[in-house]
Protein backbone atom coordinates (compact mmCIF):
# COMPACT_ATOMS: atom_id res chain seq x y z
CA UNK A 1 0.00 0.00 0.00
CA UNK A 2 1.33 3.31 -1.00
CA UNK A 3 2.48 5.64 2.05
CA UNK A 4 0.06 8.42 1.86
CA UNK A 5 1.46 12.11 1.55
CA UNK A 6 1.57 14.80 3.80
CA UNK A 7 0.26 18.49 3.01
CA UNK A 8 2.28 21.78 3.43
CA UNK A 9 1.21 24.05 5.90
CA UNK A 10 1.72 27.01 4.09
CA UNK A 11 0.73 26.52 0.63
CA UNK A 12 -1.32 23.16 1.13
CA UNK A 13 0.58 21.85 -1.54
CA UNK A 14 1.46 17.57 -1.17
CA UNK A 15 4.62 16.75 -0.03
CA UNK A 16 6.47 13.59 0.06
CA UNK A 17 7.81 13.82 3.77
CA UNK A 18 8.13 16.56 5.82
CA UNK A 19 11.17 15.62 7.56
CA UNK A 20 14.29 13.18 6.95
CA UNK A 21 15.37 11.66 10.44
CA UNK A 22 18.87 10.43 10.94
CA UNK A 23 19.01 9.53 14.49
CA UNK A 24 16.65 9.78 17.16
CA UNK A 25 16.04 13.60 17.97
CA UNK A 26 18.66 14.36 14.84
CA UNK A 27 16.23 15.13 11.86
CA UNK A 28 16.15 17.84 8.78
CA UNK A 29 12.56 19.52 7.50
CA UNK A 30 12.06 19.49 3.99
CA UNK A 31 10.48 22.09 2.05
CA UNK A 32 7.70 22.34 -0.08
CA UNK A 33 8.77 21.95 -3.63
CA UNK A 34 5.47 24.15 -4.85
CA UNK A 35 6.48 27.46 -2.35
CA UNK A 36 10.17 26.43 -1.46
CA UNK A 37 9.14 26.58 2.18
CA UNK A 38 9.58 24.56 4.79
CA UNK A 39 6.69 22.41 4.45
CA UNK A 40 5.64 22.01 8.15
CA UNK A 41 7.50 24.01 10.63
CA UNK A 42 5.15 22.43 13.63
CA UNK A 43 6.90 19.33 13.52
CA UNK A 44 9.61 20.70 16.04
CA UNK A 45 7.28 22.46 18.12
CA UNK A 46 5.88 22.77 21.52
CA UNK A 47 2.22 21.65 21.69
CA UNK A 48 1.39 24.73 23.58
CA UNK A 49 2.97 27.04 20.15
CA UNK A 50 0.72 24.89 18.24
CA UNK A 51 -2.66 25.49 20.42
CA UNK A 52 -1.47 29.34 20.37
CA UNK A 53 -1.62 29.25 16.86
CA UNK A 54 -4.69 27.19 16.60
CA UNK A 55 -6.57 29.94 19.35
CA UNK A 56 -5.19 32.55 16.92
CA UNK A 57 -6.93 30.53 13.87
CA UNK A 58 -3.28 30.37 11.87
CA UNK A 59 -4.34 28.60 8.90
CA UNK A 60 -1.29 26.63 8.81
CA UNK A 61 -1.61 25.25 12.61
CA UNK A 62 -5.03 23.87 11.09
CA UNK A 63 -3.25 22.34 7.70
CA UNK A 64 -1.16 20.83 10.50
CA UNK A 65 -3.48 19.40 12.92
CA UNK A 66 -6.02 18.22 9.96
CA UNK A 67 -4.14 16.90 7.58
CA UNK A 68 -0.45 16.17 9.20
CA UNK A 69 -1.82 14.86 13.09
CA UNK A 70 -4.71 13.47 12.13
CA UNK A 71 -5.31 11.66 8.99
CA UNK A 72 -5.92 8.10 7.85
CA UNK A 73 -2.30 6.86 7.70
CA UNK A 74 -1.52 7.92 11.58
CA UNK A 75 -5.07 7.48 13.00
CA UNK A 76 -8.47 5.26 12.68
CA UNK A 77 -10.53 7.80 11.49
CA UNK A 78 -13.72 6.33 11.69
CA UNK A 79 -12.99 5.21 15.81
CA UNK A 80 -11.62 8.92 16.41
CA UNK A 81 -14.75 10.24 14.82
CA UNK A 82 -17.21 8.08 17.54
CA UNK A 83 -14.95 9.60 19.96
CA UNK A 84 -15.58 12.89 18.95
CA UNK A 85 -19.05 13.41 18.27
CA UNK A 86 -19.05 11.79 22.25
CA UNK A 87 -16.97 14.37 23.59
CA UNK A 88 -18.68 17.05 21.64
CA UNK A 89 -22.28 16.04 22.65
CA UNK A 90 -20.27 16.01 25.81
CA UNK A 91 -19.61 19.49 25.83
CA UNK A 92 -22.93 20.75 24.57
CA UNK A 93 -24.75 19.13 27.25
CA UNK A 94 -22.54 20.62 29.90
CA UNK A 95 -23.02 24.24 28.23
CA UNK A 96 -26.70 23.36 28.21
CA UNK A 97 -26.48 22.38 32.12
CA UNK A 98 -24.10 25.86 32.82
CA UNK A 99 -27.07 28.31 30.78
CA UNK A 100 -29.92 26.36 32.79
CA UNK A 101 -28.05 27.00 35.87
CA UNK A 102 -27.53 30.81 35.37
CA UNK A 103 -30.42 31.76 33.59
CA UNK A 104 -33.25 29.76 35.24
CA UNK A 105 -32.92 29.45 38.98
CA UNK A 106 -36.44 28.86 39.32
CA UNK A 107 -36.27 25.06 38.09
CA UNK A 108 -34.03 24.11 41.17
CA UNK A 109 -36.40 21.79 42.40
CA UNK A 110 -37.21 19.99 39.28
CA UNK A 111 -35.16 16.24 39.56
CA UNK A 112 -32.00 15.54 38.29
CA UNK A 113 -32.94 12.46 36.26
CA UNK A 114 -36.22 15.19 34.69
CA UNK A 115 -33.59 17.77 34.03
CA UNK A 116 -31.05 15.23 32.37
CA UNK A 117 -33.57 13.95 29.89
CA UNK A 118 -34.63 17.06 28.95
CA UNK A 119 -31.01 18.79 28.63
CA UNK A 120 -30.48 15.51 26.56
CA UNK A 121 -33.28 16.05 24.24
CA UNK A 122 -32.32 19.95 23.75
CA UNK A 123 -28.48 18.69 22.41
CA UNK A 124 -29.64 16.27 20.07
CA UNK A 125 -32.21 18.05 18.35
CA UNK A 126 -29.92 21.25 17.95
CA UNK A 127 -27.08 19.09 16.93
CA UNK A 128 -29.02 17.05 13.99
CA UNK A 129 -30.39 20.70 13.34
CA UNK A 130 -26.63 21.85 12.87
CA UNK A 131 -25.46 19.14 11.16
CA UNK A 132 -28.00 18.85 8.72
CA UNK A 133 -28.23 22.59 7.74
CA UNK A 134 -24.80 22.39 7.66
CA UNK A 135 -24.59 19.82 5.21
CA UNK A 136 -27.06 21.42 3.29
CA UNK A 137 -25.69 24.78 2.82
CA UNK A 138 -21.90 23.67 2.30
CA UNK A 139 -23.73 21.44 -0.81
CA UNK A 140 -25.17 24.78 -1.76
CA UNK A 141 -22.00 27.23 -1.10
CA UNK A 142 -18.99 24.65 -1.30
CA UNK A 143 -17.54 22.54 -3.72
CA UNK A 144 -16.76 19.51 -1.47
CA UNK A 145 -17.03 15.62 -1.83
CA UNK A 146 -15.32 13.84 1.41
CA UNK A 147 -17.94 14.36 3.89
CA UNK A 148 -16.64 12.38 6.91
CA UNK A 149 -13.26 14.03 7.08
CA UNK A 150 -15.29 17.53 6.69
CA UNK A 151 -17.73 16.12 9.64
CA UNK A 152 -14.43 15.39 11.47
CA UNK A 153 -12.43 18.81 10.75
CA UNK A 154 -15.61 20.50 11.70
CA UNK A 155 -15.77 18.47 15.41
CA UNK A 156 -11.78 18.75 15.95
CA UNK A 157 -11.75 22.86 15.09
CA UNK A 158 -14.51 22.59 18.12
CA UNK A 159 -11.92 22.17 20.64
CA UNK A 160 -12.48 25.69 21.62
CA UNK A 161 -15.52 24.40 24.03
CA UNK A 162 -13.09 23.04 26.43
CA UNK A 163 -12.35 26.48 27.55
CA UNK A 164 -16.28 26.11 29.03
CA UNK A 165 -14.66 24.26 31.73
CA UNK A 166 -12.59 27.94 33.57
CA UNK A 167 -16.00 29.24 33.78
CA UNK A 168 -17.21 27.50 37.32
CA UNK A 169 -13.50 27.88 38.10
CA UNK A 170 -13.59 31.77 37.72
CA UNK A 171 -17.24 32.20 38.07
CA UNK A 172 -17.15 33.96 34.24
CA UNK A 173 -20.07 35.63 33.53
CA UNK A 174 -22.58 34.00 31.51
CA UNK A 175 -21.53 36.00 28.38
CA UNK A 176 -18.57 34.38 27.95
CA UNK A 177 -20.50 31.12 26.87
CA UNK A 178 -21.69 33.28 23.70
CA UNK A 179 -18.08 33.96 23.16
CA UNK A 180 -16.99 30.81 23.01
CA UNK A 181 -20.29 29.62 20.65
CA UNK A 182 -18.74 32.40 18.38
CA UNK A 183 -14.80 31.46 18.75
CA UNK A 184 -16.37 27.94 17.83
CA UNK A 185 -18.15 29.49 14.42
CA UNK A 186 -14.93 31.36 13.05
CA UNK A 187 -12.92 28.28 13.82
CA UNK A 188 -15.12 25.86 12.08
CA UNK A 189 -14.77 28.51 9.46
CA UNK A 190 -10.99 28.40 9.25
CA UNK A 191 -11.42 24.36 9.27
CA UNK A 192 -13.60 24.46 6.56
CA UNK A 193 -11.78 26.93 4.47
CA UNK A 194 -8.64 24.93 4.87
CA UNK A 195 -10.55 21.64 4.06
CA UNK A 196 -12.83 22.40 1.03
CA UNK A 197 -10.06 25.26 0.05
CA UNK A 198 -13.23 27.76 -0.87
CA UNK A 199 -13.23 31.52 0.30
CA UNK A 200 -13.67 32.72 3.73
CA UNK A 201 -16.08 34.69 2.70
CA UNK A 202 -18.04 31.48 1.99
CA UNK A 203 -17.28 29.41 4.98
CA UNK A 204 -17.90 31.78 7.75
CA UNK A 205 -21.97 31.76 5.51
CA UNK A 206 -22.17 28.08 5.96
CA UNK A 207 -20.63 28.18 9.41
CA UNK A 208 -23.10 31.12 10.18
CA UNK A 209 -25.85 29.81 8.81
CA UNK A 210 -25.43 25.84 11.04
CA UNK A 211 -24.61 27.63 13.98
CA UNK A 212 -27.64 29.93 13.62
CA UNK A 213 -30.10 27.38 13.01
CA UNK A 214 -29.07 25.24 15.72
CA UNK A 215 -29.25 27.92 18.51
CA UNK A 216 -33.07 28.52 17.11
CA UNK A 217 -33.50 24.88 17.31
CA UNK A 218 -32.10 24.96 20.89
CA UNK A 219 -34.07 28.01 21.74
CA UNK A 220 -37.50 26.48 20.77
CA UNK A 221 -36.29 23.07 22.20
CA UNK A 222 -35.87 24.70 25.80
CA UNK A 223 -38.94 26.87 25.62
CA UNK A 224 -41.00 24.21 24.81
CA UNK A 225 -39.53 22.09 27.48
CA UNK A 226 -40.25 24.88 30.44
CA UNK A 227 -43.86 25.10 29.02
CA UNK A 228 -44.26 21.36 29.31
Amino acid sequence: MAREKKTCVECGHKVKSLFIQYSPGNFRLMKCENCNEVADEYVECELLIIFIDLILHKTKAYRHLLYNVFNQESVNIQHLLWKLVLAYLLLDTYRSLLLRRTNDESNVSMSFVLESLEVLVNVLSANFAFVLSFALAAKMMLVMSRGKEILLGVLISSYIKIFLFAMPVWEFPVSVIFIVDMLVLTSNAVALKVMTESATSRCLAVCFIAHSIRFLVDQISGHLGSVL
